[in-house]
């Protein structure tokens, strides 16, 4: 790489089976992206003033060159590589150092942890954990959904009385009638 050229800004993802990338680079003309084993390079000319930009990431593992690529959009660069083994890797790099100009795109992130089949159970939903909301009707009385339904969340909740002992209403008769006294705040300054 030569003095002139600068690092554009990468962001990373990954799934088991693919990482995605993205050069974060507007108005990229005629990039050049290799896939090599285990190695990603770019270079290409950008920004407002078409500076001179490359990039050579030894990735932690091997891609499938063959299988992995990229879409050059208005603003940046995305990439798909394929991984040769379906696994997560610890970290982007082969280097365990920070890279700068390398960040972790949280937008499509996921962890190994999750659950593969979380997306499929919520379909249109984007991931937002709503599956069940578009069923729920609204409030009883106001048309739609059935008020039992309604109810019976709620004593599961333990409110609108559906958890008290009958089904009744709380009975405020133990509550002790307390006089407050403007006397109780002694230690407050007056207000001007």
């Amino acid at each position: 790489m030569t003095t002139n050229v600068s690092h554009p800004s990468v962001i990373w993802a990954q799934r088991k089976n693919c990482v995605f990338l993205t050069i974060c680079l507007d108005d990229c003309s005629n990039p050049e992206i290799k896939y090599e084993g285990s190695t990603v390079s770019f270079k290409g000319k950008g920004g407002s003033e078409q500076k001179e930009y490359e990039a050579v990431i030894d990735l932690f593992g091997n891609i499938n060159p063959d299988s992995s690529v990229h879409l050059i959009k208005p603003r940046n660069i995305e990439i798909c590589l394929k991984k040769e083994e379906e696994n997560f890797w610890p970290r982007l790099t082969k280097s365990q150092g920070k890279i700068p100009w390398i960040k972790i795109d949280f937008n499509k992130w996921k962890d190994e942890d999750d659950s593969e089949d979380e997306e499929a159970k919520m379909p249109g939903m984007g991931g937002m954990g709503m599956g069940g909301m578009g069923g729920m009707g609204g409030m009883p009385g106001m048309g739609g959904g059935d008020p039992g339904d309604f109810e019976e969340m709620m004593r599961q909740m333990g409110g609108l009385g559906g958890g008290m002992p009958g089904g009744g209403k709380p009975s405020l008769d133990d509550l002790e009638n307390h006089e407050t006294d403007s006397d109780d705040e002694e230690g407050l300054p007056d207000l001007e």
